[in-house]
């Protein structure tokens, strides 16, 4: 059993991450960092479980990113088809590669890719560093680069237990997509995403529904609160503190 004050604290990451899966993107990581550091379950339980509350947050967050008008455009349904699609089948193949994990290399992993995320985030906002290169996605050869990367994004996130947005929204802005458009597609991928991934946890017994229950619904009230900070506040800003938050996450993983 769950001590309240542990309880207490998921609740409020829960609701953060929220927060962070619609206002920047790399947020429900946070999640499934707590899940990890403050429970007794096993990796593939922390990331089936984590995932599981990612398509229902990725249902809200599309609609919330349709609503504002950015998954109504074509562009924007394009976008979101290129990368929702290969990331599908990418989870799948990272959800069936947990099992060969043990729980000290699920949390080494998931240490290094907490701090590397939250530590490019930084250097990138603080030296105001802009896209690597420009990606169109109406044409050919942008559509098939964005598309193998968002298979190796499902790979990765299936693996891990991360959401898409996690990744997806940080390597859509370094290719020229702007900020909002890759939120929008990044909420869509991650629906589809992550019910690939978490329908191969739950076949394994993976997948924890209280605990589901109890952060699933503190993210789903961040996930409206962090659409209306993405429309409000310098996105900038945001991305350097959550970054910072990340990178400290990180330092505190690897100390459990």
């Amino acid at each position: 059993m769950l001590s309240t004050s542990t309880l207490v604290l998921l609740v409020v990451v829960a609701f953060l991450a929220g927060v962070g899966i619609t206002a920047v993107g790399p947020g429900g990581i946070f999640v499934t960092v707590a899940l990890f550091a403050l429970t007794d379950v096993g990796s593939a339980t922390v990331a089936g479980t984590a995932l599981t509350t990612f398509v229902v947050t990725g249902v809200l967050g599309s609609y919330t990113y349709y609503r504002s008008g950015e998954l109504k455009r074509r562009s924007g349904k394009r976008l979101a088809t290129l990368v929702t699609v290969p990331s599908m089948f990418g989870a799948v193949v990272g959800a069936l590669a947990n099992a060969m994990l043990s729980d000290a290399a699920f949390g080494s992993m998931l240490t290094g890719f907490t701090a590397l995320v939250g530590a490019s985030i930084v250097y990138r906002e603080r030296r105001a560093l802009g896209s690597w290169w420009t990606v169109d996605p109406e044409l050919p050869d942008g559509a098939a680069a964005i598309g193998v990367l968002a298979f190796v994004i499902g790979v990765v996130c299936g693996l891990l237990g991360v959401g898409g947005p996690v990744v997806t929204v940080p390597v859509l802005v370094l290719l020229g997509i702007s900020m909002l458009d890759a939120l929008a597609a990044a909420q869509v991928q991650s629906v589809f995403l992550s019910a690939f991934a978490a329908a191969t946890y739950l076949i394994q017994g993976a997948v924890s529904l209280p605990l589901v229950v109890l952060v699933g619904v503190p993210e789903l009230v961040g996930v409206v609160v962090g659409w209306r900070i993405a429309h409000r506040v310098d996105a900038g800003r945001l991305k350097v503190a959550l970054g910072v938050t990340l990178v400290a996450s990180g330092v505190l993983l690897a100390a459990t």
